[in-house]
């Protein structure tokens, strides 16, 4: 095996003694690089994480951090990593590494390498500017820096949002972060970034017990699927790695596909905008760049900065979750599934897509190829996300609403819901409750009534049902309250 190999803070390493199912974590600490920790094995820590080599669409490098608990080594396969290790020494010591010294910024150190590398990727960030702060923040000051979410060196605090602290406090953390400069002249992690990113190779792995394969093509990743049986389709591997290690759950085969290009397109059209089901979660906010506002505010919601550099916008539909936060706000876009197989491609509506709890109408020799959402988009949309924290959490209820208005009257109105069935579903009831009728109280309370009835709402450890209605009810109440139609909202 040793063919298959990964650089690891610019050494190139043979994966000797890897399974299918070893993740990159724990070959890392198996080689001594025992910076990185696992804390909670499903990516809900940022104690494992570690900075990875990607490509950005100029042709050169981004360093993107990641959770290495939930990446299979594999996966790794020629490409190149570099963990806390690799940023710094005792002796001399990576600018971040020195800055979370002098703040104070660490104490039993368990979670502090992760921090390094969350903070690292964030200081390698193009477009960070010392100096600019963003201007909604700077209004607003702490002890005459910007706010607790940016800072006068233009960080952005979010990027450390999975990233868990248990005895420090963030105070110090975020100091330090705020406290970092450019990187200097003859950086070598800066310089990187202006060559391009390792090209994804082939892989091949294990015998017919447990087999990892990367395919070269998508025709071949089709072929595997027509003819193989208990496949694992893994992309970004957010839950791959979640059943692998808490589950215990061992396929004999695992196809990587989250580096084929045919999976991985972008294109803005006069119709639709079609994205790549193996596009991250990260990569489709940068390719969209504010076109799909309601889009805009889910991307800040959907788990962490670690889990939305992996996972990609088709794994989160394909795994048909009730709480999947992409699928409400997918619906009430009126989004459609380009599914693809050996024999062809056949497209569905998305609100056809969910068969049942965690089923979906992709047969077993499909993949996701992309998400279409037609053009153009509604005048008014929004997404609420009701969940115990603000950001890194899970829904308990998730409203998205894409409304149209014509002379102050509801034109159309889609509204997708999570959280309150076994599968997404459009609020149909509501969507008739509004349409045709004027966007004022006595319309929106009429309709919240009627929301609140949606679904088949059940309590647990999240949320009670009776919650669960209630919030669906006083949805459209804040939204009617936020964007009343005499503010504005295009008609």
């Amino acid at each position: 095996m040793d063919h298959i190999g990964v650089t690891v803070n610019g050494r190139q390493r043979p994966m000797v003694g890897v399974s299918a199912h070893t993740s990159a974590l724990d070959w890392l600490r198996g080689i001594g690089l025992t910076g990185a920790k696992e804390g909670c094995a499903e990516g809900e820590c940022g104690a494992c994480a570690v900075l990875l080599a990607t490509p950005r669409d100029d042709g050169g490098t981004e360093w993107t951090a990641v959770n290495a608990c939930l990446v299979p080594a594999a996966a790794l396969d020629g490409q190149e990593v570099v963990t806390a290790e690799g940023l710094g020494t005792p002796e001399q010591p990576h600018e971040v590494q020195e800055r979370l010294a002098e703040a104070g910024g660490s104490q039993c150190g368990y979670c502090t390498p992760g921090f390094a590398c969350s903070m690292a990727g964030e200081f390698y960030r193009r477009g960070r500017r010392v100096g600019e702060a963003d201007a909604a923040d700077a209004a607003d000051t702490v002890e005459g820096r910007a706010d607790a979410h940016h800072g006068p060196n233009g960080f952005d605090l979010h990027a450390l949002a999975g990233n868990l602290c248990r005895c420090t406090g963030y105070r110090p953390i975020r100091d330090a972060a705020f406290a970092l400069g450019d990187p200097e002249s003859g950086d070598p992690l800066a310089e990187r970034r202006d060559r391009p990113a390792p090209a994804a190779v082939a892989t091949r792995l294990g015998d017919d017990g447990e087999r990892f394969v990367r395919p070269d093509s998508l025709d071949e990743a089709l072929g595997l699927l027509r003819d193989e049986s208990d496949v694992v389709v893994a992309a970004g591997t957010t839950d791959w790695g979640v059943d692998v290690n808490l589950r215990g759950r061992r396929a004999p085969l695992t196809i990587a596909i989250e580096r084929l290009a045919e999976l991985r397109t972008f294109e803005v059209g006069d119709a639709s905008i079609e994205l790549g089901a193996a596009l991250s979660l990260s990569e489709v906010q940068h390719r969209l760049d504010g076109r799909i506002p309601l889009l805009d505010e889910l991307f800040p919601r959907f788990a962490s900065p670690l889990i939305r550099n992996r996972a990609t916008i088709g794994g989160n539909l394909g795994t048909a979750s009730p709480i999947g936060d992409t699928s409400p706000a997918l619906l009430a876009l009126e989004a459609r599934v380009v599914l693809v197989s050996a024999d062809g491609e056949r497209e569905i509506d998305l609100a056809d897509f969910f068969t049942g709890y965690r089923t979906t109408a992709r047969r077993l020799d499909e993949l996701i190829r992309s998400v279409r959402i037609p053009l153009p988009l509604a005048g008014l949309g929004s997404f609420h996300k009701i969940s115990k924290r603000r950001f890194d959490d899970i829904s308990s209820v998730a409203v998205a609403f894409a409304i149209d208005l014509d002379d102050g009257v509801v034109a159309s109105a889609r509204i997708g819901l999570g959280g309150v069935a076994a599968t997404p579903i459009r609020a149909r009831a509501t969507e008739a409750a509004l349409t045709g009728r004027p966007w004022d109280r006595e319309t929106v309370r009429d309709a919240a009534s009627v929301l609140a009835t949606e679904g088949t709402p059940m309590s647990d450890h999240r949320a009670s049902a009776e919650y669960r209605s209630l919030m669906l009810g006083t949805a459209l109440l804040k939204l009617h309250r936020e964007t009343p139609l005499a503010e504005g909202v295009p008609a």
